[in-house]
C-alpha cells in the first residue's frame, strides 16, 4: 500500500510537469525593480513574482520593502537574504532615529546597505536599490548591485527583466520629470520586462515618495500603457 501510494504522487507529478525538487528549493526574487528621481520625490517599481527552479511559488509578492519612513528598497535575489538584509537595515534606521531624534537621510540607508552586502558578499545573493526623500538633497536613487559598491543615479535597474529594456530605458528617460510623467516610464519598462522575462510577472507595483510621504499604485500587463513615454510624431 505504502509502494503504491508513493507512485501515486510520482504519477501526478509527472502530470503537472513541476519536479518536487524544484518546490523545495528556496524562493528566489529573479526579478525586475525599478527606481527613477523626478522633480519633488522619486518613484520605486517591481513586478511580483518570486519563484523556487521553475516552480512559481508567489504571483502577487511584494518586492517594494519600507526600511524608514520615506525610504524604501526594492529586492531581487535570495528572497531569504534580501528579506533578512533589509530588517536588519530597519533595525539600525529606527535606532538611528531614536539616537538622533529625526529622520534618517537616504543615503545612511544606502551605506547601511553597502556595508552589509560588501561585508557578507561571499555568502550573499542580493541586489538592492535603495530609493527616498529626505530633507537635505530631495528625492535620491542609490543602486547597491550584488559586490557591495553604492552609487547615487538619476535612475536604475534590476534584476533578471533589466537585461530587456537598458536600451528602453536610456531613450525615454529624461531629467526633471513630472510624478505622472515618472510613473508612466517605470510602467513601461517594467511591463516591457515581464513580457520578456520568464522570471519576472504578475502585476506591477509602484511607490511615489515624495516630502509628503508615501503613495502606492498597482498595475495589470493588460492595463498598462501601451504608448510609448513622450512619443512624439515627426512631421517632416
Amino acid at each position: 500500500m505504502t509502494h503504491l501510494h508513493h507512485e501515486h504522487y510520482h504519477t501526478q507529478d509527472r502530470q503537472l510537469n513541476t519536479p518536487i525538487s524544484d518546490i523545495t528549493k528556496a524562493h528566489s526574487m529573479g526579478t525586475s525593480i525599478m527606481a527613477v528621481e523626478f522633480n519633488g520625490g522619486v518613484v520605486v517599481g517591481a513586478d511580483s513574482r518570486t519563484t523556487t527552479g521553475s516552480y512559481i511559488a508567489n504571483r502577487v509578492s511584494n518586492k517594494l520593502t519600507p526600511v524608514a519612513k520615506r525610504i524604501y528598497c526594492c529586492r531581487s535575489g535570495s528572497a531569504a537574504d534580501t528579506q533578512a538584509i533589509s530588517d536588519y537595515v530597519s533595525y539600525y534606521l529606527s535606532m538611528h532615529t531614536m539616537e538622533l531624534d529625526h529622520l534618517p537621510k537616504v543615503k545612511t540607508a544606502g551605506t547601511l546597505f553597502r556595508k552589509l552586502c560588501y561585508g557578507n558578499r561571499n555568502h550573499l545573493m542580493a541586489g538592492i536599490i535603495c530609493a527616498g526623500y529626505d530633507d537635505e538633497l530631495g528625492g535620491q536613487v542609490y543602486n547597491i548591485p550584488l559586490g557591495g559598491a553604492l552609487v547615487r543615479c538619476p535612475f536604475t535597474i534590476g534584476g533578471s527583466g533589466s537585461s530587456y529594456i537598458y536600451g528602453f530605458c536610456d531613450k525615454y528617460f529624461k531629467e526633471n520629470m513630472t510624478e505622472k510623467e515618472c510613473k508612466e516610464f517605470v510602467v513601461q519598462a517594467l511591463s516591457l520586462a515581464m513580457a520578456r522575462d520568464g522570471s519576472s510577472g504578475g502585476i506591477v507595483r509602484l511607490a511615489a515618495i515624495t516630502k509628503e510621504g508615501v503613495s502606492h499604485e498597482t498595475f495589470t500587463l493588460d492595463h498598462s500603457e501601451k504608448k510609448l513615454p513622450n512619443q512624439h510624431v515627426d512631421g517632416n
